[in-house]
């Protein structure tokens, strides 16, 4: 096919245009600006307001301490400049910076003086830092003003989308301008479509801040503990070594392997704010290309393809979890789900040469959320028992057999160390069954609602999902009695499985009952919120109605009506996620502390690690970044240094039978040697510290502390490597097969 060459002229003025893209791209970098407060606008409790914004502590409020402080922000390892303009009648009060409870650095207000500044450098990434002011008591202090600003920049984000941009920009030059890619007009629109959809459910992203779920706190704790488990050498990362005041929290128990693009991001010094979103960005990107495989290769319609593209990846239980729930395990895990649907019916009667669908679908699932995962195997298995006459009849237990051996070769390199520390350590567990499962019920009439953010009940299928409900209703009541194909009732299946998933969301379904049996007591507890069965329904639901629209004789006159009704009705989930009053990024023209320049830095979220995964006694009251010693009179400590997992301490003891803890959780996989490189042992300690009997000899030593992996876990990594190695070159065999010879 010959391509229309493109004029020179053409050429130019798109060069001209991605070069004056770029340098507004670099105009509006605000990552070096500095962060700055009025007084008022500091966290405070006390003090007043004067005509200036500034806030007035006095004697008359008879206390001393702190006063106010700035938000705790997500800090890039460098160096930062303070500066606060004050006025004070007494020497008391101070300047301070605190990072995870801990004092870095304190100065002194000079009452002779009207501005301090301080220059400080933080020698790793900083997690919850902050600025604070310690009123001594006396005299009149008032805060003015207080700023933050960066030697180099706060992060690179610029930089990011003017690298992105420029990329996207050599594509189109080279596949599009320079003609190497044949597209054709057809498949051209479906990238369109896709990513005009990935990009449309990713606006209410694109506000100026983060939109504060349930969990995102814990999942943005992952990002920054995975960027630190990377630096520190762990590939897989199994502790993150900066977690809970640098105590180290347990990772290998929730699936992270999508995270590691957010992870690498923040390497790159792109801000922790953009970081999550770029992974929303792609999980929408993902789910519409997941149901545009999917839908495709089971139904040859276009219109049914692009219906299930933008039905599912609209859906209102995928922006449930993003912008209310934060659940970022189950967003992810979301846009594997119409693989597992089409693998499972093409391993059972379609193309059964494409059970791989099915191995990517599981494996995409379990690298996402485990609880997810749960749910994938039991439909697995009840499809399996549905058609298990027809899988031994044609000898379709052959694909059954190497999806199975596939997911579990590929994926041993996290299910080796999940079980391993699943069983083998005192692990707190307690927290994860805290629901009873009933109460969390939902009430059928919400399964109407388009979006709601406002309230706990904001779980629903959508009116255009309700409306692929009802194209699975005519087919089974209106066309029951036509002649039905093996696909037909497949997706007969599906939409039987849908509702009995539907059903057992809601308060109709006899759970409180079902409560008296332990098994079932045990599972209910474990899955905790019955609404997560909306995620497989709304696929099933989605297959049915994608299918359903192009198979019905009925509704065949009114296609095109009910395509574009359905889509309408989902994009109004768009304009029902609820935004920020405010339409401007910046309250006045001279307020740089915007809501983005701060969501970027994290502060408008914060940090958190859940009492899960912990090691027993590991709370909240018990944790401490210094060394504990059994007694101060004999033991004296000279050094501790920590840096990673890794950590070095130098003590002297003058008797026998003491011993040192120190601040660092005693999950397996730690080891300890002396100064002569011999072996210690770890014993446990308060708080789940490791502890060690000290030598009484008066004479300084040496514990040296790293954390390795089991050789089991090298021993299944190689395993799910070479397991990669070989899909990559079976597909590139079978790729080579498949090409034309070469004219001669």
């Amino acid at each position: 096919m010959q391509t229309r060459e493109i004029p020179t002229k053409t050429k130019i003025i798109y060069i001209a245009i991605v070069c004056f893209v770029t340098l507004l791209l670099w105009l509006g970098d605000e990552g070096s600006r500095p962060l700055e407060y009025l007084g008022s606008e500091l966290n405070h409790s006390v003090g007043l307001i004067d005509s200036d914004y500034g806030i007035v502590v006095r004697e008359t409020v008879a206390m001393n301490g702190i006063v106010a402080y700035t938000p705790e922000y997500v800090l890039n390892k460098g160096s930062y400049t303070a500066q606060m303009v004050y006025q004070a009648e007494e020497e008391d009060s101070v300047l301070e910076l605190w990072e995870q409870n801990s004092k870095v650095a304190a100065w002194p207000l000079d009452p002779r003086q009207s501005k301090i500044t301080a220059d400080f450098t933080l020698s790793k990434d900083a997690k919850q830092i902050r600025l604070q002011i310690n009123y001594g008591g006396t005299g009149s202090l008032t805060v003015k003003q207080l700023s933050l600003s960066p030697h180099t920049v706060f992060y690179t984000d610029t930089y990011f989308f003017m690298v992105l941009f420029l990329a996207c920009s050599l594509i189109i030059w080279l596949y599009v301008v320079q003609g190497r890619a044949h597209l054709t007009q057809e498949r051209l629109t479906d990238i369109c479509v896709i990513l005009g959809v990935a990009l449309l459910a990713t606006t209410p992203m694109m506000q100026t801040y983060l939109y504060n779920g349930d969990d995102l706190c814990y999942h943005l704790a992952r990002l920054e503990g995975l960027k630190d488990g990377i630096l520190d050498g762990q590939i897989p990362v199994n502790i993150l070594p900066e977690g809970m005041q640098g105590n180290g929290y347990m990772n290998a128990m929730y699936p992270y392997l999508f995270l590691y693009i957010g992870a690498f991001l923040r390497i790159c010094r792109v801000s922790l704010g953009l970081s999550y979103k770029t992974l929303i960005f792609l999980a929408n990107l993902g789910s519409a290309i997941s149901a545009y495989i999917a839908v495709k290769s089971m139904c040859k319609s276009r219109r049914s393809v692009i219906l299930a593209v933008v039905l599912y990846t609209l859906m209102p239980y995928r922006f449930t979890n993003i912008f209310s729930r934060g659940d970022l395990g189950e967003i992810l895990a979301l846009t594997f789900w119409p693989l597992v649907i089409a693998g499972l019916y093409h391993i059972i009667l379609g193309e059964r040469q494409r059970w791989y669908y099915l191995v990517i679908g599981v494996s995409g699932i379990l690298q996402s959320h485990i609880l997810s995962v749960a749910f994938a195997a039991v439909i697995c298995v009840i499809t399996a028992l549905v058609y298990c006459v027809r899988i031994v009849r044609e000898r379709r237990y052959i694909e059954v057999g190497k999806a199975a051996g596939m997911f579990m070769l590929l994926n041993m390199w996290y299910l080796v160390p999940f079980i391993f520390y699943y069983f083998e350590k005192e692990l707190s567990t307690d927290v994860l069954r805290w629901s009873g499962y009933f109460e969390q019920s939902i009430n059928p009439s919400n399964f109407t609602q388009s979006l709601s953010l406002y309230n706990k009940q904001y779980f629903s299928f959508g009116l255009a999902l309700l409306g692929c409900v009802g194209i699975g209703v005519i087919r089974l009541i209106s066309e029951r009695d036509q002649k039905k194909t093996e696909e037909d009732r497949y997706v007969l299946y599906l939409f039987l499985l849908g509702v009995l998933l539907a059903y057992m969301t809601t308060g109709y379904f006899p759970s409180r009952r079902l409560l008296d049996n332990a098994l079932f007591e045990n599972i209910a507890t474990m899955i905790q919120f019955p609404w997560r069965f909306l995620g497989p329904a709304s696929a099933c639901f989605l297959f049915v109605g994608a299918i359903g629209l192009e198979r019905s004789q009925i509704l065949r006159p009114y296609r095109n009506f009910i395509f574009a009704m359905l889509i309408g009705l989902n994009l109004l989930i768009i304009i029902s996620v609820p935004a920020d009053n405010s339409h401007m990024p910046y309250d006045n023209a001279e307020a740089v502390a915007s809501k983005g320049h701060e969501s970027k830095l994290g502060t408008s979220v914060g940090l958190f690690y859940p009492h899960e995964w912990r090691l027993a006694g590991a709370t909240e009251e018990s944790l401490t970044n210094s060394v504990v010693i059994s007694d101060l009179n004999a033991i004296a400590v000279r050094q501790y240094q920590k840096k990673g997992t890794r950590a070095t301490v130098a003590y002297t003891a003058t008797e026998e039978g003491g011993y040192i803890e120190l601040p660092i959780q005693d999950y397996s996989g730690y080891r300890a040697y002396d100064e002569n490189g011999k072996r210690l042992e770890i014993g446990r300690g308060d708080g789940a510290r490791m502890r060690f009997a000290v030598q009484g000899d008066g004479i300084e030593h040496t514990i040296r502390v790293r954390y390795g992996p089991n050789p089991i876990f090298i021993a299944a990594n190689l395993v799910s490597a070479l397991t990669i190695l070989y899909c990559v070159w079976r597909r590139r065999k079978v790729h080579s097969r498949s090409e034309p010879a070469a004219p001669q």
